[in-house]
């Protein structure tokens, strides 16, 4: 990596092309598995590995098991059982437990120890001791994200190399250990610089950044990097769909909302009909993660084969108005030139 510069995992909107892109334009460019098993891991870094000889980043999703509970399930499918009537589709019957944690996901590991990508960042949480071990011995720098100084001080007494300070303003999954706990809401800038002073390993910081400037304030701070999502969504090489795309260029972008509704943790999105619904419902509660996500994407099938896009995990930072529509590697030049004319110093990339 040449630039401070990290495309974030995103899962299910990043592909080995994006990822490709941003490393061969000298940034790091990330994948999240944390959607597929190990054979669909597998497929996507064989890809990304044919498309680039940099390093890359593959992010894993390490939260803690999903607490099922029946009745709330049930009650969960009655309360959106109109919306599915809406679009003429019936609900799931039941809901499953559709992503399994790295924690306890072996052949994910082992799927790592033996493609030793240069970099793997861990969300929600953090692995057993014996797999940051295994990691580590592979030779593999491990990242780690934190929203708070308690969940960073965990992350630096595991031996995690490096930590994403991620604020408030970040789109999609809050990145909290435990999402039924306290959350201070950092913004992105307040809690890098906290990190940086009291924390003895690099911090990356991530949240609502989006041009040079934004790169340039991160490093000021004392950031090593930033890291930047929603930035990229638009990039055709990314897997947002038409909807997605319009959502994010329309009046939604200027209100992205927090919600537990869309897969039963606290993750930001562009303001939509899914949003909406916790505004609605007040105190009503969703099942687990990712428990409440089978529901979310059902529903989600359904309203867009009905042509309704207000469904989707449209995932969006607060600096969502300023997304630019262009390619990867244009992006990764542009705003290398920006943070250049920023800080008074010549662009390099590439």
């Amino acid at each position: 990596m040449l630039l401070p510069i990290i495309q974030a995992p995103m899962a299910g909107v990043s592909t080995p092309a994006l990822a490709a892109e941003v490393s061969n334009a000298g940034g790091l460019g990330s994948i999240g598995v944390g959607a597929t098993d190990a054979a669909g891991a597998r497929r996507m870094i064989e890809e990304l590995r044919g498309r680039t000889d940099r390093a890359f980043n593959v992010n894993v999703f390490a939260h803690g098991a999903a607490k099922a509970d029946p009745a709330l399930e049930a009650a969960w499918l009655d309360w959106l059982a109109p919306l599915f009537t809406e679009f003429d589709a019936e609900g799931p019957k039941e809901l499953r437990i559709i992503y399994r944690s790295f924690v306890d996901d072996a052949d994910m590991l082992a799927l790592l120890l033996e493609t030793r990508p240069a970099v793997v960042s861990l969300h929600f949480g953090l692995p057993p001791a014996e797999t940051i071990a295994a990691l580590k011995a592979a030779g593999i720098t491990l990242l780690a994200t934190a929203t708070s100084l308690n969940e960073a001080r965990k992350i630096e007494a595991a031996g995690i190399d490096a930590i994403v300070a991620q604020g408030i303003e970040a789109g999609g999954h809050r990145g909290m250990f435990d999402p039924a706990g306290p959350d201070d809401g950092l913004g992105t800038f307040v809690l890098t610089r906290q990190l940086v002073r009291q924390a003895n390993v690099p911090i990356i910081a991530a949240g609502g950044i989006m041009d040079g400037a934004g790169i340039a304030a991160a490093l000021d701070l004392g950031a090593v990097a930033a890291q930047l999502g929603t930035a990229f969504v638009s990039c055709p090489e990314s897997a947002a769909d038409e909807g997605y795309r319009k959502a994010l260029a329309g009046e939604g972008a200027y209100h992205t909302r927090l919600t537990t509704f869309v897969s039963g943790r606290p993750a930001r999105a562009l303001a939509n009909r899914f949003t909406a619904l916790q505004e609605l419902a007040s105190g009503r509660q969703p099942p687990d993660y990712p428990i409440a996500y089978d529901a979310g994407k059902a529903l989600h099938a359904a309203a867009k084969a009905k042509g309704e896009h207000g469904f989707g995990a449209h995932w969006a930072g607060q600096g969502a108005p300023l997304a630019r529509t262009l390619h990867a590697a244009e992006l990764v030049a542009t705003l290398a030139r920006e943070l250049a004319d920023v800080r008074g110093i010549p662009a390099r990339h590439g």
